[in-house]
């Protein structure tokens, strides 16, 4: 493909295309309805990005915040957090029950769309998450028969962010979690003894990160050799793992990344932004995995992230621990301060 360093962010389309988003689920993606409050959450978050939340009037946040409170189970208190849909059956308690990962975008929206989390039930938030922490430090996605990886240790750590109440983690053991999870070569996998991958690494970093323990837990040689993993996998775009083609989503995970080691300036930003704008949808908007395929909400959102840590024109800044713009960010810390002050 041929080197095109006049290409432009197609702003105003991706943005109609994430509205789009938030209004119909394209029919390829039906399958993955039990996780729209996930798609919500980019759409969201993607319109912030581009500073394109007055596409959604009033009416419409009030309408998408009432729908994410419908999401809040609270009773009983370890079965609690945010569901995924409200098209999960709702006949038998059995299916009545937070997902980490729900709880964690749930809230992350909520606070896009300007809401003061008044209604978030902190208390019963942190019972349900401190019930998913298994004895190894990790957490499980949800209470009930569910995977742990990293993944939810991470979203564990945001949750705890944005209430600004770390008891619902033992941190001491999540830590050590993290440092067994520390390969060969200086990333981190999905836990210990698996192979590093930028999502992984990314996950481990930023709840080092948000625990304000970074570089307490990290010495300067093991953040040295984890600087140097993260950029070695830029090819154009980033790799998740070595021999793998860069993946728009990446762009984030491992960018994200170098941004938190204070290394984001040690990349190449041509070949980088060069190939996140190859997988943009030139038509109806939109960001792809790779060149010529179909886009998609995440690698649309996450795209538009690895601009934004860039510092492209047009989009918000970024916090990359919460994976949330600045502008969230600091509406959450007028939030704290509020807390603070009851």
């Amino acid at each position: 493909m041929a080197r095109n360093l006049t290409a432009q962010l197609e702003k105003k389309k991706h943005a109609q295309y994430l509205k789009r988003i938030l209004q119909i689920m394209p029919s390829q993606m039906a399958q993955y309805d039990s996780n729209r409050m996930m798609f919500a959450f980019f759409s969201v978050s993607g319109l912030d990005m581009l500073d394109s939340l007055n596409l959604i009037n009033e009416t419409e946040k009030l309408s998408a915040i009432e729908w994410i409170y419908k999401l809040q189970v609270t009773d009983p208190g370890v079965r609690s957090g945010f569901q995924a849909s409200t098209m999960l059956p709702n006949d038998t308690a059995h299916y009545q029950c937070g997902y980490l990962p729900m709880t964690y975008t749930a809230l992350a929206t909520l606070l896009a769309l300007g809401d003061d989390l008044k209604r978030v039930n902190k208390k019963s938030i942190l019972e349900g998450m401190r019930a998913c922490q298994n004895n190894d430090g990790c957490f499980m996605a949800m209470i009930t028969e569910s995977e742990s990886d990293m993944r939810f240790l991470y979203c564990a750590c945001c949750v705890s962010a944005i209430l600004n109440d770390w008891s619902g983690i033992n941190k001491t053991t999540a830590i050590d979690y993290i440092v067994k999870s520390i390969s060969y070569d200086g990333a981190m996998g999905q836990g210990p003894g698996l192979e590093s991958h930028g999502g992984s690494t990314f996950c481990a970093v930023a709840s080092l990160y948000l625990m304000n323990e970074l570089h307490n837990v990290l010495n300067k040689d093991q953040i040295d050799k984890l600087r140097r993993w993260c950029l070695m996998r830029q090819t154009s775009g980033f790799q998740g793992r070595p021999g793998k083609p860069s993946d728009t989503c990446y762009s984030f995970w491992v960018g994200a990344t170098l941004h938190m080691l204070d290394s984001g300036h040690l990349i190449d930003p041509v070949e980088n932004r060069e190939f996140i704008l190859s997988t943009q949808d030139d038509s109806i908007g939109g960001f792809a995995k790779f060149y010529d395929t179909r886009a998609d909400p995440l690698h649309t959102y996450l795209g538009l992230c690895g601009l934004s840590l860039m510092g492209e024109p047009g989009l918000l800044s970024m916090n990359a621990a919460l994976n949330v713009s600045n502008r969230v960010y600091n509406h959450l810390k007028e939030i704290h301060k509020k807390w603070e002050n009851d």
